[in-house]
């Protein structure tokens, strides 16, 4: 599914109309959808009334046609008009003719009227403003979403103080199409629910940037394609559950858009075939250089991930002082044992690596590496080659080095590589690092690491994570995952996609040792760096769902996603 930008929904729009669906037809289609969606997704009671929002431009208009189809199909229906001129506003007759009770805001000066009605309603519809906001909303819009924002408050608050055990309600899922495990599973708290009409009143849909009197929504209905500032923070906290309304856009207009969201149908086609006849060399074979003694867990976490979706074969090159722990827990992979010094991997590591690296599918290098010295030197030996030669004794560990001068050999050829944690921190000391790096990498950093490489903050980061990610893939020559909520995955020629998960529970350690281990794993069976990024996050940020569904988000750890990716590709494998 395309996400689209405001100008680029503006240009479909415009050749949607010249083709013949006509504004009016669109405004129509998009009212009816919001209609629909307050009818068949909210659980209702026999005394609910429904309250409208409008504003003065389009969404107002849509906000009068959902009015009226809902007050024609029996319900009780408000509309408090804000700015609206009445005269020729043929939506505006239409929906009074329904049965609509219709106030305007310039007849209420002190909103006495409208604090009624919002604590009257038990549903309460956002159409007061659209995707077109870049500057602060100005009053007297402003007056009515900050009154409205108070009165819900303040009525779910109560309203959950007094609901019962048998009317608990689960947490609002800030899901987007269908990334709830279970759809049917969604449920809103107690009080009013809220229903934004293309995007919260306030949400600058490019930027992620949100008035402070932006009213949160339950549920935001957007028309045609999401919109990028429906994914990027701190907006996308009031967009709620997500869903996308076809309102007769063609959709071949879309077409040369570059930024999709991962839906299970376009991930589900990247899973890799598993043939009745096949053997363990089919499904490749992953080498990952991981661990350290302080972070021992990195390692099992990577390694266990990569086994979990199925491949073929999983190496595990680590310090040789890590073996016996590690393969208490690790039963299912072979070992490589590299030489150490005081705990971390030392840079001889590298001919030991170098002889065997030949013979595996894909790489993983980073997790608990450290940044200790050594571990540095070694990544930079590793992965970008032009090794220096060195006097005196080796490292303390595997195969010791003689006294005396030794070269080391240039790089030797590396298979598809997942570079992960203390790797990216190596790559940000090293200058020159990205000239360097072979072809075909997918670099995964969280918003701290994407901050040292790019020579930015972190605030910069997070304000420009879709153009950030784009820009480092397409600069770099690389596949790009940055990780946070709605991970961005994007490569060197500009396709982009966005995952569809927003969950706190991933926010503890070794998470993100778990996504580079199912990435690796992935890649070792043939899928294709950007597609086993995609994949792969997705399938990561599914298994965090059905954790969070069985655990609840503050308990969750990062070993519990690994019984549950089986599960996640199974529910791909069988949709």
């Amino acid at each position: 599914m395309k996400v689209v930008t405001v100008e680029e929904m503006r240009r479909i729009e415009r050749e949607t109309d010249a083709r013949g669906v006509s504004y009016a037809q669109m405004m129509e289609n998009a009212g009816r959808s919001v209609a629909e969606v307050v009818r068949d997704e909210i659980a209702w009671s026999d005394s609910d009334l429904v309250l409208v929002l409008c504003g003065p431009g389009n969404n107002g208009g849509d906000g009068l046609v959902a009015a009226r189809n809902l007050a024609q199909w029996g319900h009780t229906v408000r509309a408090y008009c804000v700015k609206r001129k009445a005269e020729g506003d043929e939506n505006r007759v239409r929906a009074i003719e329904a049965g609509v009770e219709l106030l305007d805001e310039a007849t209420d000066a002190d909103h006495a009227r409208l604090r009624a009605w919002l604590n009257e309603a038990g549903i309460v519809v956002d159409a007061l403003l659209g995707t077109g906001v870049t500057a602060p909303v100005r009053e007297p819009i402003k007056s009515v979403m900050e009154l409205a924002r108070e009165v819900v408050q303040e009525r779910q608050s109560v309203d959950e103080a007094d609901a019962s055990g048998d009317g608990e309600w689960g947490p609002k899922l800030a899901f987007v199409i269908p990334a709830s495990p279970d759809a049917s599973g969604v449920s809103f708290p107690p009080g009013p629910v809220v229903v934004a009409v293309d995007c919260p009143s306030g949400l600058n849909c490019d930027t992620g940037a949100i008035d402070e009197a932006a009213l949160v929504a339950d549920i935001t209905v957007t028309f045609a394609y999401p919109k990028v500032g429906h994914f990027l923070f701190p907006g996308a906290r009031a967009v709620g559950r997500l869903l996308v309304a076809d309102i007769g856009v063609p959709s071949e207009l879309a077409e040369g858009v570059q930024v999709e969201l991962a839906t299970p149908e376009s991930v589900a086609v990247l899973l890799p075939r598993r043939p009745d006849d096949a053997h363990k060399g089919t499904f490749g074979r992953a080498l990952i250089v991981a661990g350290s003694a302080n972070y021992t867990g990195a390692a099992y976490l990577a390694g266990a991930a990569a086994t979990r979706v199925g491949a073929g074969l999983v190496t595990m090159a680590v310090p040789r002082m890590l073996h016996s722990i590690l393969a208490a827990a690790l039963h299912e992979t072979v070992w490589l044992l590299l030489p150490q010094s005081m705990g971390v991997i030392a840079p001889d590591a590298c001919r030991v690596l170098d002889e065997r690296v030949g013979n595996h599918s894909a790489l993983l290098i980073g997790p608990g590496l450290s940044q200790e010295k050594e571990a540095v030197q070694f990544v930079q030996d590793f992965l970008l080659g032009g090794r220096a030669t060195r006097r005196g004794r080796g490292h303390l560990g595997f195969l010791p080095e003689s006294e005396g001068e030794r070269e080391v050999a240039s790089r030797p050829n590396l298979p598809p590589a997942v570079i992960d944690a203390d790797a990216l921190n190596t790559l940000a000391k090293t200058d020159g690092w990205a000239d360097r790096l072979p072809p075909g990498c997918v670099l995964t950093p969280h918003p701290g690491e994407m901050a040292r490489l790019c020579g930015t903050t972190v605030q910069d980061v997070n304000a420009r994570r879709l153009e950030i990610a784009r820009e480092r893939a397409a600069a770099w020559g690389q596949v790009i995952l940055l990780k946070g909520a709605y991970t961005i995955v994007a490569a060197p020629d500009g396709r982009t996609v966005i995952l569809p998960f927003a969950n706190p529970g991933l926010a503890t350690g070794g998470t993100g040792d778990v996504l580079a281990g199912t990435i690796v794993g992935l890649m070792a069976q043939g899928v294709s760096p950007f597609d086993a990024a995609v994949l792969g996050g997705y399938l990561h940020g599914l298994a965090g769902e059905l954790a969070r569904q069985d655990l609840g988000e503050a308990g969750m750890v990062a070993g519990d996603l690994l019984p549950r990716l089986p599960e996640a590709l199974r529910r791909l494998v069988y949709l």
